[in-house]
């Protein structure tokens, strides 16, 4: 019986984390680069903290003082259609920007902050269950929007647990992400 259940939650993780194809629907990083070579970085009122500011899209991040010299990552989501005779066409995409800790090698990863950027559209379009993002049932978690752009946090983004993940767990629940006027 042990021995059954086992196979059966080995091939449910496996059916769940690799999709239909044996691959993810991420493709993979574009560019990391020092936050001074895309954004401004900030000092935050509060001497504790810092703010990532990105311009384009409009809105700042507000993160730990620890995380200074922190570099971004530009990647890019991709929005599978929901309709049978489409298969697993893309038909929708958009950026997600990561936060990455200054500490973090390829030695010794760490979380990410996951920033997915939809267009008002997109997000609508989504939430009518329009097409889909990943294998996991859920669709990404809003963190804000402006009167362009909706701000979520990639479903399961922490399913792996690595280094880090529960600083970014505290971080994401003091509502960090905050929308200028677009």
């Amino acid at each position: 019986m042990k021995k059954t259940f086992g196979v059966i939650l080995l091939l449910s993780v496996s059916l769940f984390g690799c999709g239909s194809d044996g691959s993810t629907n991420q493709v993979q990083p574009e560019k990391q680069s020092p936050v001074e070579n895309e954004v401004t970085s900030v000092e935050a009122e509060q001497s504790d903290s810092i703010l990532y500011q990105n311009t384009e899209y409009g809105f700042t991040f507000k993160l730990p003082k620890t995380w200074g010299n922190y570099s971004t990552v530009s990647d890019k989501w991709e929005g599978l259609a929901n309709t049978s005779s489409d298969g697993e066409k893309v038909v929708e995409t958009g950026p997600i920007i990561s936060i990455r800790h200054p500490k973090w090698t390829s030695e010794n990863p760490r979380q990410d902050i996951p920033i997915m950027i939809f267009t008002i559209e997109q997000w609508n379009l989504l939430q009518q269950e329009k097409f889909h993002i990943g294998a996991a049932p859920i669709g990404p978690t809003e963190l804000n929007r402006n009167e362009k752009y909706v701000f979520a946090l990639p479903a399961r983004y922490n399913f792996a647990f690595p280094t880090g993940y529960e600083e970014v767990e505290k971080i994401i629940e003091g509502k960090p992400l905050e929308v200028d006027g677009v």
